[in-house]
């Protein structure tokens, strides 16, 4: 699995740490979303998928 991210675009509204928590994180200072996981194992898919589904700003793009 691959996950990209729009970093430019994410509003830092957190719904991705919600729903994967083992793989994203957002910066202190401005909320912004990163990976602390950037090949997860399979286990995580349905996760990362429910991540990029709630992403208010469709930042979160997953490739099997």
């Amino acid at each position: 699995m691959k996950i990209s991210l729009d970093i430019d675009k994410c509003c830092g509204a957190g719904q991705c740490v919600f729903a994967a928590p083992e793989v994203f994180d957002q910066r202190e200072d401005d909320g912004v979303v990163f990976l602390l996981d950037t090949d997860p194992p399979p286990a995580q898919l349905t996760a990362v998928r429910e991540a990029a589904a709630v992403c208010p700003a469709a930042v979160i793009g997953v490739r099997e």
